[in-house]
């Protein structure tokens, strides 16, 4: 299944049906008096978060939604029928931002989340709305509210906990097919992922979301490679994991590479927590290993952590640190509904220490 992260859409909701002049006729009732039913509303626009849709591919093959128009009113008292709504089925994560693609309508980050982008029209009062004592045959009825219709762009955040960034070729997705069940493309030249990836890691019982992005080349918030703009999957994540490889000459210039494409796409994203992690280390001697981490923690200003996703040295220990990262920050937000267990689990820790 392709990989779509924004979709153009038309929408109309329905407009409310029309009032009906009616009189009412039978034999033997000489003034039966108005009886035109008033018209049903028109159909609602909804957009509404599920967790069984990761990408917007579906509204590539439709982009025009528009819901039921209301029934018309008629005669006998008869009141039209409310018009259908129509559901957009969108991934959680998603956003709604007007045609300008700049004014955000609303963002829908739970399951189950609804909104109504179009309000259907009222329907029109018929004729028998209108009756009153001193006008006891009114001859006018209303027309429904006509639709709302507009142009909304969706555009895709993925939820994850972590994100993986760091240069093209720097095993990302081989992190990711290592400690997940994710199957991402891996092959030994740059830009081999397209798209994001998700997978779902456990480490001691604990289940993260980790989100693998498209690399960054200097330039990238210019436009140069793939460009900036999947990093946007990443920005609502709680830790962020840089890998920079162990193939490069220069480690330090790797890492501020990337740590400037990050803080010119946004200062939010800059600001997250960071793991700095050496990959690909089975490739280096021991002198060799040593002195790229001691590069790469005098540019990053903390001590980087050795990894090997192939050899699988330092996976688990690059997982806890991310989950650690994410319990506290969890906890920071909302400190009633962190797991008694794991704050038992993270004292003991403590006292052991």
């Amino acid at each position: 299944m392709k990989f779509l992260d924004s979709a153009k859409v038309y929408i109309k909701s329905g407009a409310g049906g029309a009032g009906c002049v009616s009189f009412h006729r039978e034999k033997y009732i000489e003034y039966g008096g108005p009886d035109g039913g008033n018209g049903g509303k028109g159909g609602d626009v909804w957009v509404e978060a599920v967790n069984n849709l990761n990408t917007l591919i579906d509204y590539r093959y439709q982009q025009h939604f528009k819901a039921k128009t209301g029934v018309h009113g008629m005669g006998r008292n008869r009141h039209g029928a409310k018009g259908a709504d129509v559901v957009l089925k969108v991934p959680t994560g998603t956003q709604i931002y007007e045609e300008d693609n700049e004014t955000l309508i609303c963002d829908l980050t739970e399951e189950g989340q609804r909104f109504m982008i179009a309000k259907g029209g009222n329907g029109g009062f018929g004729n028998a709305h209108f009756k009153t004592s001193t006008n006891q045959a009114p001859h006018r009825a209303n027309p429904g509210l006509p639709a709302d219709e507009r142009t909304i762009w969706l555009r895709l955040k993925l939820i994850a906990d972590a994100g993986i960034i760091g240069l093209p070729n720097a095993g990302k997705s081989t992190f990711l097919a290592t400690v997940s069940a994710a199957k991402p493309k891996i092959a030994d030249y740059p830009f081999t992922t397209l798209h994001p990836n998700l997978g779902v890691a456990r480490i001691d019982g604990r289940g993260l979301v980790i989100a693998d992005i498209p690399g960054l080349i200097e330039g990238a918030h210019e436009g140069v490679g793939i460009g900036d703009r999947f990093l946007g999957h990443v920005e609502r994540t709680r830790v962020l994991l840089h890998l920079v490889s162990g193939n490069e000459e220069d480690v330090a210039g790797a890492y501020k590479i990337v740590r400037t494409e990050v803080e010119a796409y946004a200062e939010t994203l800059g600001d997250k927590l960071e793991i700095v992690a050496l990959s690909q280390i089975d490739t280096l001697s021991k002198e060799e290993l040593a002195e790229k981490l001691a590069e790469l923690k005098k540019a990053s200003g903390a001590a980087a952590m050795p990894l090997s996703s192939v050899a699988h040295q330092g996976t688990e220990d690059v997982l806890r640190a991310m989950m650690d990262h994410i319990e506290a920050e969890k906890e920071r937000e909302n400190p009633q509904e962190v797991d008694p267990r794991w704050q038992k689990t993270r004292l003991d820790e403590v006292a052991d220490d």
